[in-house]
């Protein structure tokens, strides 16, 4: 009774059961559920945060730098003054020397670096996104198989009930004809059989369909039903083009090595500072006292590390190497991504011709299979040779069945692949 409570009360406030309200779904529905539910998705806010954190991060370089520090140092010798005075003695600075300092450091060139390095975590991150959109894209391949795998079993019952319709539609000639005595009860044992085999059939697919259900259920995180109606997508004329996720990455990529590029040249350039530091030591500022003493000295410092101009060209001819492998990549994967379409507009093709053969068979079966009906009625044929021809008509229906939606699997698939 609390469950049920518990369950009215959700209602109540308006959260949606998943699956419940469900009663048709399309193709595209199972596209966009499925990259909302897919646990990858979460990873999106993630590097975002990263982002974030990471730029706000780069950006504390603009603020002063803080540093405390201090030594305690004994010397071999200190500095002495070589002259004498009357009545006056000079003292001798002691060998230990104390120093305890803090130093303020406002960055003014840093900012260039600051900039680069910013840009660069952004390039980052959107690559990072990019990737999983690259996988989140992937999930539109199994959509396909599942949902078009679904609608060949519910296509494939239906035929079977027609089937079942031909079948029972002969008994019911057999049993008039034995009533009259012009027919054996033999017939109808093999038309019963074959009966059972169609219940057979109706049972395998249905399980089949179930199972496809299933697992289109679980990739779009919601609880479907046996009854839903899968929506039968319009056919689709395949477009030109390749504009896969991947070679969005790959050009996100390519811009990184921009912004590598920059940051690097940034790094080598003179770094100038304003400076202040107070401290207290012994000795202070005066070398010539001998006391602890507060101190504090201000300015503007420059530096320039040459040292890095050692590895500076071969880093940039690094950068170059990489960009270059990069677009070997990129053109490897647009060469066989339009060998792919190649392969699949030649499937497109051979499916569309072969319907169009479909069609002229399944006229010609359908006048073969009227006659034989006509034939068993008159007790001219068993019900052998009815169910043959039969058969043969729901074959040829079968086939046509099949290669509709192969057709729309290819077409579907063929736009996956191209990105479109």
């Amino acid at each position: 009774m609390r469950a049920l409570f518990n369950f009215c009360f959700l209602l109540f406030l308006g959260f949606e059961i998943p699956g419940q309200n469900l009663k048709s779904l399309t193709i595209e529905d199972c596209y966009i559920l499925s990259k909302q539910y897919y646990p990858l998705t979460k990873q999106r806010e993630l590097i975002e945060k990263s982002r974030d954190y990471s730029i706000e991060n780069a950006s504390k370089g603009y603020l002063p730098q803080i540093n405390i520090g201090g030594q305690a140092t004994y010397q071999s010798d200190v500095t002495k003054i070589p002259i004498t005075l009357p009545n006056t003695t000079i003292k001798t600075l002691s060998q230990d020397q104390y120093k305890l300092y803090g130093e303020i450091n406002q960055p003014l060139t840093d900012a260039f670096i600051i900039r680069e390095q910013k840009e660069l975590i952004t390039s980052n991150a959107t690559i990072e996104e990019q990737k999983t959109e690259v996988e989140l894209y992937k999930l539109k391949d199994r959509i396909n198989q599942l949902f078009f795998g679904a609608i060949l079993m519910e296509e494939q019952l239906r035929q079977v009930e027609l089937l079942r319709k031909d079948i029972q539609s002969g008994m019911d000639k057999i049993n008039a004809a034995l009533a009259n005595g012009t027919a054996l009860k033999s017939n109808i044992d093999v038309l019963k059989s074959e009966l059972l085999k169609t219940d057979q059939r109706s049972i395998e697919l249905k399980s089949s369909r179930k199972a496809y259900i299933e697992m289109l259920g679980l990739l779009i995180n919601q609880t479907l039903s046996e009854t839903i109606t899968l929506e039968r997508p319009q056919s689709k004329v395949p477009l030109q083009g390749i504009s896969r996720p991947e070679v969005a990455l790959f050009d996100q990529q390519a811009k990184i090595f921009e912004s590598q590029d920059k940051l690097l040249i940034a790094k080598n350039f003179p770094r100038v500072s304003l400076f202040f530091q107070e401290g207290y030591g012994k000795p202070g500022l005066n070398m010539l006292s001998n006391n602890f003493d507060f101190y504090y000295i201000g300015g503007i410092r420059f530096n320039w590390a040459l040292s890095s101009f050692y590895t500076f060209k071969k880093e940039r001819m690094l950068l170059n190497v990489n960009q270059n492998i990069l677009n070997i990549q990129k053109e490897t994967f647009l060469f066989n991504t339009t060998i792919t379409l190649q392969q699949q507009s030649n499937e497109i093709i051979r499916l569309q011709e072969l319907i169009k053969l479909d069609t002229d068979i399944i006229l010609l079966r359908s006048n073969i299979k009227n006659v034989a009906n006509t034939q068993l009625e008159n007790g001219i044929i068993t019900a052998n040779d009815y169910l043959r021809e039969v058969n043969a008509e729901d074959q040829s229906k079968q086939n046509l069945l099949l290669h509709q939606i192969q057709l729309l699997s290819a077409q579907y698939n063929y736009q996956t692949t191209a990105g479109n």
